[in-house]
């Protein structure tokens, strides 16, 4: 499930475990009431916001044209073939990129843990590493 602000995760208990066990420091967890649901789910709010993105190993960045928004000035409209640069994330396990605040990245570790959780709804794209087609 997802909040409509950023795309805002909702997750269970046992997914807001594995971001209060392998990520304290990096999200914030709200406790929500969701109608005809009897378990007690949690938003999870990235707290970090990184700037990381290698636009060079992108496959394709759209920029907001100029003039256009304002509010977005300096800001990616989309990215096609995110890729971040690790080494400039910080050691942080969950955040938002700086400038392309639509994405929430998560380390390995919890994606991991978050697979073992199971049947979550969502799906992974690698953001490190050569991309696609380069």
């Amino acid at each position: 499930m997802l909040a409509g602000v950023e795309e805002t995760p909702i997750g269970s208990q046992a997914v807001a475990n594995v971001f209060r066990t392998l990520a304290p420091d990096d999200v914030q967890l709200f406790p929500v009431s969701i109608e005809g649901e009897s378990e007690r789910a949690f938003l999870v709010n990235a707290i970090k916001v990184v700037d990381c993105i290698d636009e060079e190993r992108c496959l394709e960045v759209q920029h907001y044209p100029e003039g256009s928004f304002p509010e977005y000035a300096g800001e990616y409209r989309w990215i096609y073939g995110l890729r971040v640069d690790p080494a400039k994330t910080d050691g942080a396990h969950v955040f938002r990129l700086k400038k392309f605040k639509t994405a929430f990245i998560v380390s390995e570790d919890i994606k991991n843990a978050l697979e073992r959780v199971g049947n979550l709804g969502l799906s992974f794209e690698r953001v490190t590493g050569a991309s696609e087609s380069h």
